[in-house]
């Protein structure tokens, strides 16, 4: 049995696994107009080449008829869930989950890009 105290991160949350290095990124924006699932698609597969990551299932979207789009990639490393929604207002949320290291810049900067985002906020943990 380990001695070694549990590493706990400013969340608040105990590091059960320090050995497996784990990414967290959210991105969320505010954009002028819906986003399709073809653009969700679109954004998720470019998103895999910017960071780096390899695909294992090609990105999969499905319409919610009370808020909108949300698409999920499956990388080697781990992948991305995309949520699009059209009320109450036009906004998206990302959520990018790896075990390997990407640049958390390169994937605000591009996902504000290729929506046009009007104001982006964005957390890493």
């Amino acid at each position: 049995m380990s001695t070694d105290a549990p590493v706990m991160h400013a969340s608040g949350m105990v590091d059960l696994a320090p050995e497996i290095y784990r990414q967290r990124l959210v991105v969320e924006g505010l954009v002028t107009a819906p986003i399709s699932a073809e653009q969700i698609e679109d954004y998720l597969s470019q998103l895999s080449g910017v960071l780096d990551m390899v695909t294992i299932l090609q990105p999969v979207t499905h319409q919610s008829d009370t808020y909108g789009w949300a698409g999920w990639i499956h990388w080697e490393t781990s992948g991305a869930h995309f949520y699009g929604w059209d009320q109450p207002r036009l906004f998206f949320s990302v959520d990018i989950y790896t075990c390997k290291e990407f640049s958390a810049r390169s994937a605000v900067d591009f996902t504000t890009d290729f929506f046009s985002a009007t104001e982006v906020s964005y957390r890493e943990f």
